[in-house]
């Protein structure tokens, strides 16, 4: 039994970290919860123990759950910006961390929680629950199969709505400083699934903009073109601005002997379904989920309790985090610039700050 600690009692952490703990209540026991709004850890509390657990410890400073030596990891489900230097102390305590999407907003913040988890020989995972969406594991396998032959070009198309509602729920959200705009919240999921379909990046080229979201800092809309090192072309298409709901999310792979179009709320239906003597496919009837989070974290939890305890890496690990936020991180470069971005390189969303005024006004 893995002893956790949930950092971070908002939104995510009570529609889906819960679920997972629960769903996983023989691999988990979650004897804290953190938050510095009392009331939020209280209802993350009340929530497990409704479900017929143990009820959680509540705390308001994550650092007195760090000196509890019986606590063997941590998931972060906080803020954005706090990632890093919440997984930095985390790891420097000795737990492992499993870290909500964006791991941190800053390639070098990422290198060194890589860094830490290595030298302390520590599990450091990243939630990109869609991974475990049946249809991209279908997916996966055709692509380790070979059966799509020669990867030609791809889309990721994530096509939602976020309100000013939305946003006034929490003030941070759509900051440079501790977020970024929909690329990094909303969409970095969707870009996850495109560079792990065609692989490493040699050069982007993005742009961003705000068309409809005045009372934020950063970008409702980001587009960019990626040229892959295999000779493949990417193209990302986010926005939060479509009226008056979410429409979809939809991965496109295109190969020279294989079709594949995945969308659906959340990449979570199949759609286009195909290669020779194959021309449908059963998951092309499932339904949406409940919310565009889907149910990837049940078996995301699972794994990082297999890497820990099999002593291997997770399913999704801090250097398959990195890139997605990388791939972001290249857009707002690229378009801060106004010249494509190779790679490898360092920027952070703080090197953002002022560029929709700079740009408009």
């Amino acid at each position: 039994m893995i002893r956790l600690a949930l950092i971070g009692c908002g939104r995510i952490a009570t529609k889906k970290h819960t679920e997972a703990i629960i769903a996983n209540k023989e691999l988990f026991e979650l004897v804290a919860v953190v938050d510095p709004v009392k009331e939020k850890a209280e209802n993350v509390a009340n929530i497990i123990e409704n479900a017929g657990l143990n009820r959680p410890e509540v705390y308001k400073d994550y650092k007195e759950v760090l000196k509890r030596e019986d606590i063997d990891m941590v998931s972060i489900a906080t803020e954005s910006g706090y990632h890093y230097q919440i997984s930095i102390d985390a790891m420097n305590s000795g737990k492992h961390v499993l870290v909500e999407k964006p791991m941190a907003l800053s390639t070098k913040e990422i290198d060194h929680m890589i860094q830490v988890s290595k030298e302390k020989a520590l599990k450091l995972g990243v939630c990109f629950q869609n991974r475990f969406n049946p249809p991209i594991q279908e997916l996966r396998k055709k692509l380790e199969n070979g059966e799509f032959g020669k990867l030609l070009h791809g889309q990721i198309s994530i096509r939602w709505n976020r309100n000013k509602s939305y946003y006034e729920q929490a003030p941070w959200r759509g900051t440079w400083e501790l977020d970024g705009g929909t690329l990094m919240n909303q969409c970095t999921h969707g870009i996850d699934l495109l560079q792990w379909t065609f692989g490493d990046i040699e050069e982007i080229s993005g742009r961003i903009e705000n068309f409809n979201h005045p009372y934020i800092e950063a970008e409702d809309f980001g587009s960019a073109i990626i040229k892959f090192k295999n000779g493949a072309v990417g193209i990302i298409e986010g926005t939060a601005n479509v009226y008056p709901k979410n429409l979809e999310e939809t991965l496109s792979v295109f190969g020279e002997k294989g079709t594949v179009v995945i969308g659906g709320l959340a990449v979570n239906k199949i759609e286009t379904w195909r290669f020779e003597n194959e021309d449908s496919h059963p998951f092309q009837n499932l339904p949406d989920p409940d919310t565009v989070y889907g149910a990837g974290h049940v078996p995301l939890y699972k794994d990082f309790y297999e890497a820990i305890v099999k002593d291997r890496k997770p399913y999704i690990s801090g250097e398959d985090g990195k890139r997605a936020v990388e791939i972001v991180l290249a857009i707002y470069k690229s378009a801060k610039e106004g010249k494509p971005v190779k790679f490898p390189f360092e920027f952070s969303t703080e090197e953002m700050k002022g560029y929709f005024k700079k740009v408009k006004k």
